[in-house]
């Protein structure tokens, strides 16, 4: 009698560099099965962007498994335990995933599993390294990036695993009455932030596990070069746009990092620059492994400020300044064009990330929990590691975070970085006919200006909604009171 393992797909929606399922594939005839879990998720079920990401990455995943993948929705030890007795598996294997509700489900399920005599397995395949690889030689978690990523991953750990190839060849169970859903049923079409919003989505991506190859490859040919310094322009071309693939799982972080470093041995630049804008890329990904650690080891992450002293601050609560935050209407143009790409594409550059973070939460001094949630809701790659972790830098509350005091000038960053107005212009192109002069401050334009393009302020385009120098000044007093 064969053999049958179950692998359950969760966050490694791909066939290649996928260890569990290889393993499950040489234990036996494979029932592969994704599970939605809205229910045990609860308040950290995947928001409108994702879910729409996911519907696109699970009929690819179909495809690729010549459409024997086995859906279904509810609470995963019920499936699968059910399924086990079901099909009589042998072995159920899984990639491991590190929110906190899903390592304390995962274990208390692995007992339930084992229990039924079924053999359960799990790998890493989502990260570099496991969290507890990385760690001072006291034994303690990195609280700062740059040891944790110099000391902890390149000099302590082991260096990532070699990427695998996908199976030879997978053989499938024979199908049974196993309750199993088509994927409409699963009903993965957002209906937040609004309905149908999603369908404006659609024409900035291609998902699945090819197409992430393709991209992965594109970009180590194309855009790594110049790495270290286009990244942080918003109108260059040397972002990779992996985030939302890597966070699915169409492609595995060790995929990429190997892939980066294949780029040294065909680069057109010099040696030297070659070397720094591949250190800045690796960083990058190393800055992911960071948050998981921090998640990790942080499990109210996602809730509470690492540093206890911001528990107290005062936090405005402003709806009309919210939304025009959500709706890229606030009158400061490199933070419209950053909310509005967000909107209008499920994808923001990470530029523009610290920008609009910090004018919500410096500016408008609105709790940062309340900008995370709205990211988790219309980030195609929203991850509770990266999400959380990022806007605690910002606000000055996580690890590593930037001072308090640190609050970025929209006006400067505009003229800095997108220099040209390029990518302003794009997103806000009722300011387009604006010299650049004024483009990042159209308030301080001539009035004859205005009229000669056609912008009329408080009418074609926002006055801004708060003062920057004096909600600076107060933004750095409520700081201040708050670390007393």
């Amino acid at each position: 009698m064969t053999n049958i393992a179950i692998h359950w797909f969760r966050q490694d929606l791909r066939l290649s560099d996928n260890p569990s399922l290889r393993h499950a594939c040489e234990s036996g005839a494979v029932v592969p099965v994704y599970i939605l879990e809205d229910e045990e998720a609860a308040a950290y079920q995947m928001g409108g962007a994702s879910r729409w990401w996911l519907h696109q990455s699970l009929r690819s995943l179909n495809q690729s498994l010549d459409g024997n993948l086995r859906l279904f929705k509810g609470r995963a030890a019920d499936i699968l335990l059910a399924l086990q007795e079901l099909y009589g598996a042998d072995v159920i294997t899984w990639t491991r995933c590190y929110e906190p509700w899903r390592m304390t489900r995962d274990e208390g399920l692995k007992e339930q599993l084992r229990a039924s005599k079924a053999t359960v397995i799990s790998h890493n395949g989502s990260l570099l390294w496991e969290p507890w690889q990385v760690k001072k030689a006291d034994g303690t978690p990195y609280k700062v990036f740059t040891p944790f990523f110099r000391k902890g991953c390149l000099q302590s750990a082991p260096p990532p695993a070699l990427p695998l190839g996908a199976p030879e060849q997978i053989s499938y169970a024979v199908g049974r009455d196993d309750g199993s859903l088509d994927l409409a049923d699963l009903k993965l079409e957002p209906q937040r932030p609004e309905p149908n919003w999603h369908l404006q989505l659609a024409p900035h991506w291609k998902i699945g596990e090819k197409v992430a190859q393709q991209k992965a490859l594109s970009f180590f040919q194309s855009g790594l070069q110049g790495y270290k310094q286009g990244r942080n322009f918003p109108a260059k071309a040397n972002i990779s746009l992996l985030s939302p693939h890597l966070h699915f799982g169409e492609i595995s972080p060790n995929q990429v990092w190997y892939g980066a470093l294949d780029y040294l041995k065909s680069h057109s630049a010099t040696e030297e620059q070659a070397a720094k804008d591949l250190d800045h890329f690796l960083s990058e990904l190393a800055w992911r492994e960071f948050s998981y650690s921090l998640l990790f080891y942080n499990r109210d992450l996602p809730e509470e400020p690492l540093n206890p002293i911001f528990g107290d601050f005062s936090w405005r609560e402003d709806d009309r300044m919210l939304r025009a935050w959500q709706k890229g209407q606030t009158g400061i143009p490199i933070v419209d064009a950053g909310m509005r790409q967000l909107w209008q594409t499920g994808f923001m550059h990470n530029r523009l990330r610290m920008i609009v973070a910090s004018f919500l939460i410096k500016n408008l001094r609105i709790d940062w929990r309340v900008g995370q949630a709205w990211f988790w809701d219309c980030l195609v790659d929203a991850d509770l590691a990266s999400n959380s972790a990022s806007w605690q830098w910002v606000a000055g509350c996580g690890a590593d975070a930037a001072p308090y005091f640190r609050i970025f000038n929209p006006v400067l960053q505009g003229e800095k970085f997108d220099k040209n107005g390029a990518y302003t212009r794009q997103y806000v192109p009722e300011l387009s006919a604006l010299p650049d002069k004024y483009l990042f401050k159209p308030w301080q334009a001539p009035k004859a200006l205005l009229e000669e393009c056609g912008i009329t302020l408080g009418v074609t385009y926002p006055y801004p909604i708060v003062d920057l120098k004096q909600s600076r000044n107060e933004a750095l007093e409520a700081y201040r009171n708050c670390r007393i």
